[in-house]
């Protein structure tokens, strides 16, 4: 989930907003931090927004918010290479191209594609594959543009209702669409996608909308309707309830990853595929995940002294709502 959801890592940097010049009528994000590493009871943060094989990154530059999860790919710990290498160098390159204003907000495939190219570019050796999603706010034109590969993804929830969502895109069942970097000569033997693959869209957001953002770890374990029942319970604009909502979610996915009972929406989509598990996966149960969650916020003048604030927190999540 990006909030950050990793299977026993927990704990995140949230950045509450304000902007450094527009009007009254633009829009800012406030956000939050979680996380959940594989097979770790306790959240423990990585160097940087990293948990498990799973990464995030929040970063504001003039005129946008830019928000980002990636999932590593687990498969590759068989061959003495750690997943979240890759994911966790892309999200940090994403993050510092949007810091020095390398990007269009309209463009957050152009983002990925540009970070991307630059780690196939390194002169240090980077092997991985990883899912990602970037979300970009434009404050001033009340827009937001997204980029998806694969089965990371957002939601963006209106007056109690889901109004947007990405699509998942599989390859076939358990094959999620991904950036990948194979070690020489062995290219045409890794699955690999263009980032120029991701689905794209762009829409308009109002006051109050909340955007989670995660990695499947949240998704394979909680469908719409538990997740929405937990967002209902966000009653106050202010950063505690945001946290405490977040946190709640990425606990929730949590327990439910580990109940072996649960037909999760993992297990449904494996049982229409022929398989018959139950909880999120057998084989890949610690899992982990990302989710930021976050709302829209009417940003006044007076609010602009408290422009990337960090603070410490539980979950991520971004959420817009009136000042």
């Amino acid at each position: 989930m990006l909030s950050v959801l990793s299977y026993g890592r927990l704990v995140a940097r949230a950045v509450i907003g304000g902007l450094s010049q527009t009007d009254s009528r633009d829009y800012s994000l406030v956000t939050a931090s979680c996380g959940f590493g594989k097979d770790f009871r306790r959240g423990i943060l990585k160097k940087g927004m990293c948990y498990g094989d799973d990464a995030c990154f929040i970063a504001r530059h003039r005129s946008a918010d830019v928000l980002g999860v990636a999932d590593g790919v687990g498969g590759w710990r068989d061959y003495g290479v750690d997943p979240s290498q890759f994911s966790s160098t892309l999200m940090k390159t994403c993050e510092r191209l949007v810091k020095e204003g390398r990007f269009v907000p309209s463009s957050p495939v152009g983002v990925l594609t540009t970070s991307y190219y630059e780690l196939l570019q390194n002169k240090v050796p980077l092997l991985g594959s990883s899912t990602a999603c970037i979300v970009v706010l434009d404050r001033q034109s009340h827009q937001l543009h997204t980029a998806n590969l694969g089965d990371s993804g957002f939601l963006v929830v209106r007056g109690g209702e889901v109004v947007h969502r990405s699509d998942e895109q599989q390859h076939y069942f358990n094959t999620p669409f991904q950036l990948s970097i194979a070690p020489p000569g062995a290219e045409g033997a890794v699955l690999s996608d263009s980032p120029e693959s991701a689905d794209s869209s762009s829409f308009d957001v109002q006051l109050g909308d909340i955007i989670l953002t995660a990695t499947d770890g949240l998704f394979d374990n909680m469908p719409d309707y538990m997740i929405l029942q937990e967002l209902k319970k966000l009653k106050n604009s202010n950063y505690e309830s945001i946290q405490q909502t977040a946190r709640s979610i990425a606990e929730q996915a949590h327990v439910l990853a580990y109940d072996p009972n649960y037909m999760s929406p993992f297990a449904q989509f494996a049982c229409d595929n022929g398989l018959n598990v139950r909880g999120r996966r057998k084989a890949r149960r610690h899992h982990s995940t990302i989710v930021h969650r976050g709302r829209i916020h009417g940003l006044e003048p007076a609010c602009r002294d408290v422009a990337n604030l960090p603070l410490e927190v539980m979950n991520c999540f971004n959420s817009c709502w009136p000042g």
